[in-house]
């Protein structure tokens, strides 16, 4: 898969073509081209405008969709990560304006594939979302719908840029041994498991790869003792929090 790095990548799809393969942790930079649009309702919560870029389903017969897509107004208490141009309050029925997503920052709480697509009466139909939240906002599990749907594959020509990883070099279920020799399941950047069963914490760099699936290939070892020569948990944790200004959902480590 891609290996990212800190520093900005690409985009949502990867050097080969082939789609980033996103997950819990990730810190993004998303942004949209703004495209002129036509605002056809302004109510007392929103700012409804004709969306640009997806097209209606005509076999979504559970689901119809009128072409438009509702906005907040700072009254709705709602974060979006499209915006107008000119901005929504200052909108009236049938001003043309602008709508796209200004280069935002935001942090990937969790990751939803579907097969086959969801049919939501728009085309093209969603075959994965991102639940993400803002720079400057730590998940609450208190509250309902806090994180906000990015759909990285969607008809919008998104562009997401991938600006840090945690624990780039493991891969979910990697087992290593880190450095007083104790074992270790890595599941999520802030999800560590013990394998002796005793007490939790996180491992100690540098950390020798034992298992990827089964046997890890020499290349995969060497790497991860490469990445490990120098730095720590509390590094990653650090540089994490820097660009995502806020705790990790899990472990507040």
């Amino acid at each position: 898969m891609d290996r990212p790095t800190d520093g900005p990548e690409a985009d949502r799809r990867g050097a080969d073509g082939g789609r980033i393969r996103f997950r819990p942790g990730d810190v993004l930079t998303v942004e949209c081209p703004f495209t002129e649009t036509t605002v056809t309702e302004v109510s007392r919560y929103h700012v409804s405008v004709e969306w640009p870029w997806l097209e209606v389903d005509p076999k979504a017969e559970k689901y119809r969709w009128n072409g438009q897509r509702a906005l907040p107004l700072p009254e709705a208490d709602e974060w979006e990560t499209f915006r107008t141009e000119p901005v929504e309050t200052a909108l009236k029925p049938g001003d043309t304006c602008l709508v796209g997503i200004p280069s935002t920052v935001v942090h990937v709480q969790s990751v939803e594939d579907f097969d086959p697509p969801l049919v939501t009466g728009m085309l093209p139909r969603t075959d994965s979302c991102l639940d993400v939240l803002p720079q400057g906002e730590t998940y609450d599990p208190e509250l309902e719908d806090q994180a906000y749907a990015l759909e990285p594959s969607g008809g919008e020509p998104i562009r997401i840029g991938l600006l840090f990883r945690p624990y780039a070099f493991l891969e979910p279920g990697d087992e290593v041994a880190d450095r007083t020799g104790r074992a270790w399941r890595f599941d999520a950047a802030w999800e560590w498991h013990p394998l002796d069963g005793e007490q939790p914490g996180t491992p100690a760099w540098p950390l020798d790869l034992l298992s990827r699936g089964g046997e890890p290939a020499p290349e995969e070892i060497a790497a991860v003792a490469r990445a490990t020569e120098a730095g720590s948990h509390a590094g990653q944790l650090a540089r994490w929090t820097e660009l995502a200004l806020a705790e990790p959902a899990s472990g507040r480590q």
